[in-house]
């Protein structure tokens, strides 16, 4: 007989959102795209203006299939809380900044990839829409600051957009910038932050399993304070590796200083994995409180995809630092 094991992070069949409701939301959305709403676009409150809404929403690209191989063991969070909620320091260092970052103009949006890659190129997003399957992932997310949230993207896999970059076979890592605009962005005049916004994965953790590129979230396109419309999500590291808004990725052998390493490396280091072991130097990281209750939980390692990827790090001799 054969038994299938279940994934740490799974969800209860039970908690998991109904056909009936799930195609109600499809046939809304599609309603909407073919309706005169569609000229206000940024209007929507969905974060994306209207040639962008024609190439993902009216091709009925959301809400998009769900993977289930991609489930978790807890309810979704709320999506009124998760979309008001949010880190986007560009905007704002406070946690309410979704009205302030309706300013961020993204139609239309191009990303420029260069570096060690066959050709560099500039790629819009509409373009990059065009040679991708969207689908649904539910994913934990952790914040390094100990607050937690259960979240439904939409995305393709990272794997996807590092091959239609066709790095050369010395690149080792990826060094992602955000976009850089302070007439739009207040938080960017800010000098003594190190703007732009950067990251930076291995190779080898760009192409995991589980590293996915997010361009929508409750079953809708990205909303611009959740960093539309395309932004990073690699669930088994802190929140802060998750970069919004991406304008350029550079494929590189050297290994790229992130924004907050660049601040405060004692604090913000490059890797950036979950830990409940490892903690911030100036709060526990064993537990954390989940968006929408007051209840804490404790942390897993890796933020519970252990199993998917701790094999990444097994050789790497970076100590505590690979947790932080």
């Amino acid at each position: 007989m054969l038994l299938r094991r279940k994934k740490a992070w799974e969800l209860k069949e039970s908690e998991a959102t109904p056909e009936s409701v799930f195609r109600q939301r499809r046939a809304l959305v599609k309603a909407i795209a073919a309706g005169p709403i569609l000229a206000a676009g940024a209007g929507l409150g969905i974060g994306m203006g209207p040639k962008a809404l024609l190439a993902a929403v009216g091709e009925g690209r959301y809400p998009a299939p769900r993977n289930e191989a991609f489930t978790l063991d807890r309810p979704v969070s709320p999506e009124d809380i998760v979309t008001t909620y949010n880190n986007f320091f560009e905007f704002g260092s406070h946690k309410q900044i979704s009205k302030a970052a309706q300013r961020l103009e993204i139609d239309p949006w191009n990303m420029l990839i260069d570096g060690m890659v066959e050709k560099e190129m500039e790629l819009g997003f509409e373009d990059l829409l065009k040679q991708v399957e969207l689908e649904e992932r539910l994913y934990r997310h952790r914040c390094v600051e100990a607050w937690a949230m259960a979240v439904p993207w939409t995305g393709f896999p990272m794997r996807r957009l590092v091959e239609i970059a066709k790095p050369l076979s010395g690149a080792k890592y990826i060094r992602m910038e955000t976009f850089l605009d302070d007439r739009i962005a207040p938080g960017q005049r800010q000098r003594w932050y190190p703007w732009p916004y950067v990251e930076g994965l291995t190779m080898a953790e760009a192409t995991n399993d589980l590293a996915f590129i997010g361009t929508g979230v409750y079953g809708k396109p990205m909303p611009k304070q959740m960093g539309a419309p395309i932004r990073l999500v690699v669930p088994w590291k802190y929140g802060f590796k998750s970069i919004k808004s991406i304008v350029r990725l550079t494929f590189t052998d050297e290994r790229p200083v992130s924004f907050w390493e660049e601040l405060q490396a004692k604090e913000y280091g490059f890797w950036a994995n979950v830990n409940p072991e490892v903690d911030h130097p100036r709060w526990s990281q064993a537990t954390e409180r989940m968006l929408g209750s007051n209840e804490r939980v404790p942390t897993l390692k890796y933020n519970g995809y252990e199993e998917q990827v701790a094999h990444l790090y097994k050789d790497l001799d970076v100590g505590d630092r690979l947790y932080r």
